[in-house]
């Protein structure tokens, strides 16, 4: 009986459209969310070692998840899902902040924008193989749009300098790590809540990410002082970039679509321009206001075609 009444109680899903709109607003959150992260990185490496961006912020968002976990008493995720996890894991722990901080000690933030604006079509590239999403032909025109419009601003910034080759290849790298992660973890969404799995990312991440974090600091101890705002920006960085940003982001995929929800990321520059000018006393131009017209119109372009038809699992 009591299995009936949850089954009973348990809303039924609203309209299509509805969840697409909804998965969208999702989607936006967690761009929101990982926008900060340029920003609070400029801050944190001014007292901490690049890597211990990297490895620290995981260990953060480690620290809660283990504490969330256990507080929920999640089980352990069965074996199927082990793999997409792990990978997901190899992703957004190691492969994209490692293979950028690499990169960014080789050619400037500017030129790695040029690549890096390639993610989102990366995204939905790999969303269609891997998944077999659906998408038209009018998704990857204004894909491409949004795409080129991102790059050509890039290079109004002056992207088109600073090229080498293998900073280039790293910045690929990271962009393939990072499409592929998203990619694994919102697959893994179709049978559970989006936050518990960048909780088990995270967690089944501490066993690398704590004594690399503890031999960084050590190695580093004498070359770095951090104050209370590079504290506070790694603090941020674990809690927003690492997690908090992954919780809204997977439930957006999965409601949206992972390759069309995976578009609301072009914004991501933009939005990271306003934090800076915000935070860091960063100017925002006209053509960073055109770049971002061009991007929103793109993004509801690309939105107009076949939406998929899914439900999210109960949080």
């Amino acid at each position: 009986m009591a299995a009936q009444s949850d089954v009973q109680s348990r809303p039924e899903p609203g309209p299509a459209p509805d969840r697409h709109r909804v998965g969208l607003a999702w989607a936006f959150a967690g761009v929101l969310l990982f926008s900060l992260s340029v920003p609070m990185t400029k801050v944190a490496v001014r007292g901490f070692d690049p890597f211990i961006t990297a490895s620290g912020r995981a260990v953060i968002a480690g620290v809660i998840a283990g504490v969330l976990l256990l507080v929920r008493r999640v089980p352990f995720p069965p074996r199927v899902h082990l793999t997409p996890i792990v990978f997901t894991m190899l992703g957004a722990v190691f492969g994209w902040p490692i293979l950028l901080a690499l990169a960014l000690q080789r050619t400037t933030s500017a030129h790695v924008a040029v690549i890096a604006a390639f993610m989102p079509l990366m995204t939905a590239v790999i969303a269609v193989l891997r998944t077999h999403e659906r998408v038209s032909g009018q998704f990857w025109a204004a894909a491409s749009a949004g795409t080129g419009a991102l790059v050509a601003f890039a290079l109004a910034r002056g992207g088109g300098t600073g090229a080498d080759p293998v900073a280039d290849l790293l910045v690929v790298g990271a962009v393939i790590a990072s499409s592929w992660c998203y990619v694994e973890g919102a697959s893994v969404t179709a049978a559970m809540p989006g936050w518990q799995v960048i909780s088990w990312v995270v967690v089944l991440a501490l066993p690398v990410t704590v004594p690399a974090t503890v031999v960084i600091a050590v190695l580093t101890h004498d070359a770095y002082s951090p104050g209370p705002a590079e504290w506070l920006s790694l603090a941020g960085l674990g809690v927003s970039s690492m997690y908090l940003g992954f919780f809204a982001w997977y439930r957006g995929l999965m409601l949206a679509g992972i390759a069309r929800g995976g578009q609301v990321q072009q914004l991501q520059a933009l939005l990271t321009l306003v934090w800076s000018a915000l935070f860091l006393g960063e100017t925002v131009t006209l053509a960073a206001v055109l770049a971002a017209c061009a991007v929103i119109a793109s993004i509801v372009w690309a939105q107009k075609g076949r939406r998929p038809r899914v439900v999210a699992p109960e949080e």
